[in-house]
């Protein structure tokens, strides 16, 4: 097993897109693709273990509006940075500073209101963010206690604070790791990285206050730049594996069900890959249901993270189980069991 399977370092470009980009022909795509690899890695190195459950509450007071700061790392790969807006003032002339400031009230926004959470660790975690993080720096990352955002090289990635389900994403990783913390590796780590697409598109759709047959199911759609001719977001939670299929970027990986599910060492055991077999679990269930899907569904998956039965190893069997049984918690024998079941089904995990 990888020695960084609790490593909170959880970036929104996967390893494999990157790892493309840096063999391109194109000699400054790939030293740019090259260089958020190799920054990458040494962050994934710096941060071994992050198992905090136990730490010290931290000193903020759960409140029902959040604490924001955003600092600017003037294209340095410093953090934080200089600080530069502050809850309560005015909108800056920078629109990546309010573009982030943006995503870190609508993530706060549709954890309190759908889910009665207070910040990403229930009690009041202020929340800051890096813009303008290094020279071309093509993602965006959660590091354990703050976001960071890069510029992207405005070619093949454009800013990452245009898109708020990548905002939604990451800090999504702020709240698994502060419930189930689910490992980082191999199917814990799909489920990590699936929670965190699953939330982030419920971000976006809750601002957006789009339905589930409203919703495009995407992740990162406006991040991709104009030299990606056959792309549209990093991935598809509604038809995963069509994201893209462009030969800057390369194919989709992504599987929807078990028959496909890719088998690597690369990726922490193909953590950005895989994920695409629960997320199309919670689109279909979601799709079935109708209506808001951050409402049902989401409170289905909501309860399975947070409700102190799942296991910082679980595979995607753990998981369907217990969504299983949160829908039963939640709407006795209703539709929502249902279509929970066929979901699952379809995808190809046993619930049973």
């Amino acid at each position: 097993m990888s020695d960084d399977v609790n490593n909170v370092f959880c970036t929104i470009v996967p390893p494999h897109v990157l790892d493309k980009l840096a063999r391109a022909d194109d000699t400054a795509r790939a030293e740019l693709a090259q260089r958020t690899l190799e920054h990458d890695s040494l962050q994934r190195t710096r941060r071994r273990v992050t198992a905090l459950r136990g730490v010290a509450a931290p000193a903020g007071t759960p409140s029902d509006s959040p604490q924001r700061t955003i600092y600017d790392a003037q294209h340095k790969a410093v953090q934080p940075g200089r600080k530069v807006h502050a809850e309560g003032d005015a909108p800056s002339k920078d629109a990546t500073v309010n573009r982030a400031h943006a995503g870190l009230g609508a993530t706060f926004e549709l954890y309190l209101k759908a889910y009665g959470r207070h910040s990403i660790d229930d009690a009041g975690l202020p929340l800051d963010a890096t813009v303008h993080y290094g020279q071309g720096y093509d993602n965006a990352f959660w590091d354990g206690s703050q976001m960071v955002f890069g510029d992207g090289d405005g070619d093949v990635f454009l800013d990452f604070t245009i898109p708020v389900d990548v905002i939604g994403h990451e800090l999504t990783h702020g709240v698994t790791q502060h419930t189930a913390n689910l490992e980082y590796y191999g199917q814990s780590g799909a489920l990590n990285e699936s929670v965190s697409d699953v939330f982030g598109s419920l971000i976006k759709q809750y601002a957006l206050g789009q339905t589930a047959d409203q919703a495009d199911w995407l992740i990162g759609q406006g991040l991709l730049g104009p030299g990606v001719d056959r792309g549209v977001a990093l991935r598809s939670m509604k038809e995963p594996g069509t994201a893209y299929d462009d030969d800057v970027l390369g194919k989709d990986p992504q599987p929807a069900t078990m028959d496909d599910y890719v088998r690597t060492s690369r990726d922490n055991g193909g953590v950005h890959i895989n994920s695409g077999i629960p997320n199309h679990a919670f689109y279909l269930v979601a799709s079935r249901l109708g209506g808001n899907a951050w409402e049902r569904a989401g409170k289905i998956w909501y309860t399975t993270l947070t409700g102190g039965k799942l296991a910082s190893d679980a595979q995607f069997a753990d998981f369907a189980r217990l969504t299983v049984a949160a829908a039963r918690a939640l709407y006795s024998d209703g539709d929502e069991v249902q279509a929970v079941l066929k979901a699952w089904s379809q995808v190809g995990v046993p619930t049973s």
